[in-house]
């Protein structure tokens, strides 16, 4: 089963949306269906168990070592397994090798764990052994990333459910990647790196690896005085390979410590110039501090959208001969950063013409005090999308892409809202949904996916597969 793009036969003509699908094009599971159960069977580790129960304890360590030795061979953790009668999910087993120290062990994988019942993500050990596993029932096209952290504190462990999960809780800062599994994302201010699985339909990503003997483009870092945010900003510009031309398109990017100093955006960018995917495109990408500046500046501020549509734009237009044409101007982000990116199109369309969107956060409202968010309900229109619904014309319809996961709980609903409103408001508006949370590790792919929607191509060249 793979993402496929399919007409929606409920929105306008000027609607394209695109959503799983089976492999024969009828409707995909529901989300209740998309839920992992935690019973799944892991049929390795099922084998696993049956020889550690025939084994002396003059045979239990090699037969343990073996295992891991089979674990690596394989390629690492997760294993990902057949369920049996089932194609269209996999047995998705998470491991840790213990010690005798080792009191429980967290799984904390991206938007398929509740972070109210952390005992619910707990690996079990395996009797007599120094395995700890946990197996998943996911569908076959997931991707996701995850950390796991290992509790090694003295004592006996809490019987009270709310004493427990207060312990977990405190242990949870403490997770990190899986030490057994070689593929790795990156975090920021100070945060340690999580792992990343794909299951085998999981949608391709071509353009995320670094490639080699391609031309490269040229990453810089300027910091911009003073203006309307009333302090210095640092912003991130990525030029094409071969400079930048007068009509090449713009592109404004929130969380540039993020895609240039984590992610290697460049890298992206790049095979997509190499592939001729897109028009090769300048990025500008501010700095987003800390969170609590973050959460400022991208919570549907005018002094932000300012600061983007009045001050990086000219500045990048002075230096580098750019156009300013709004149909030749995207503005993009994730989470709050896709919030603002559909507010800075609502406010400023004499700048930005395009809008790439990925898990936006249109659960916020003016008056929400910093913080974790309280969901509004998935039937309660979000404040952005009423909004648009009485934004008034006459104004050139924008070009919008929307992306979210479909473990995102009320924020696919909100994204489909906001769809449906764009698509009746005579925007050219397309919204993705992909097996996945809200997860860069799924928006490294689909802000490729986005730029190629939004900017055309630049040519033919199919990416590589």
């Amino acid at each position: 089963m793979d993402l496929a793009r399919e007409p929606d036969t409920k929105g306008t003509a000027t609607g394209a949306r695109t959503g799983p699908t089976t492999d024969s094009g009828a409707p995909s599971p529901t989300l209740q269906a998309l839920s992992p159960t935690f019973q799944a069977l892991s049929p390795t580790l099922q084998g696993l168990a049956r020889r550690v129960s025939a084994a002396t304890d003059d045979e239990l360590p090699a037969l343990l070592d073996a295992f891991w030795r089979d674990v690596e061979a394989r390629g690492g953790t997760p294993l990902v397994e057949p369920v049996e009668g089932d194609p269209l999910h996999r047995a998705v087993t998470f491991l840790w090798r213990g010690h005798r120290a080792t009191r429980q062990v967290l799984l904390l994988a991206n938007r398929l764990v509740d972070r109210e019942h952390l005992a619910d993500a707990l690996l079990t050990p395996l009797t007599g052994t120094d395995v700890w596993h946990r197996t998943l029932r996911l569908r076959a096209d997931h991707r996701g990333s995850y950390r796991l952290a290992a509790d090694l504190s003295p004592g006996d462990l809490p019987a009270d459910p709310g004493t427990r999960q207060l312990r977990l809780r405190a242990l949870a800062p403490h997770a990190a990647h899986d030490p057994r599994n070689p593929h790795r994302i990156g975090d920021r201010w100070g945060q340690p790196d999580s792992s990343v699985f794909a299951l085998p339909d999981a949608p391709a990503q071509p353009w995320t690896a670094r490639r080699d003997g391609i031309p490269r483009g040229r990453v810089e870092r300027h910091r911009l005085p003073a203006g309307a945010l009333g302090a210095e900003r640092d912003v991130w510009t990525y030029l094409p390979p071969g400079g930048p031309k007068p009509d090449s398109p713009v592109v404004i990017l929130c969380d540039g410590d993020m895609w240039f100093g984590r992610l290697a955006l460049e890298d992206t960018l790049d095979a997509l110039a190499a592939d001729r995917a897109v028009p090769p495109p300048v990025v500008l990408a501010p700095d987003a501090v800390d969170r609590l500046t973050r959460w400022h500046d991208l919570t549907a501020r005018d002094d932000y959208v300012t600061f983007l549509a009045d001050e990086v734009l000219p500045w990048a237009a002075e230096r580098l001969s750019l156009t300013l044409k709004p149909a030749r101007t995207a503005v993009a982000g994730q989470s709050l950063g896709g919030l603002t990116s559909l507010y800075a199109a609502l406010r400023r369309a004499d700048r930005f013409g395009a809008v790439l969107a990925q898990s936006p956060s249109l659960w916020w409202r003016p008056g929400l005090p910093h913080g974790v968010p309280k969901l509004s309900p998935a039937d309660e229109t979000p404040w952005l999308v009423e909004r648009f619904a009485t934004d008034t014309p006459p104004r050139p319809p924008l070009r919008v892409h929307l992306d979210v996961g479909l473990h995102e709980g009320a924020m696919v609903d909100h994204s489909r809202c906001m769809y449906e409103t764009l698509a009746a408001r005579g925007h050219l508006v397309s919204l993705r949904e992909y097996n996945g949370g809200h997860d860069y590790a799924c928006w490294r792919g689909g802000i490729a996916e986005g730029l190629v929607n939004l900017l055309g191509r630049a040519g033919t060249a199919r990416p590589p597969s």
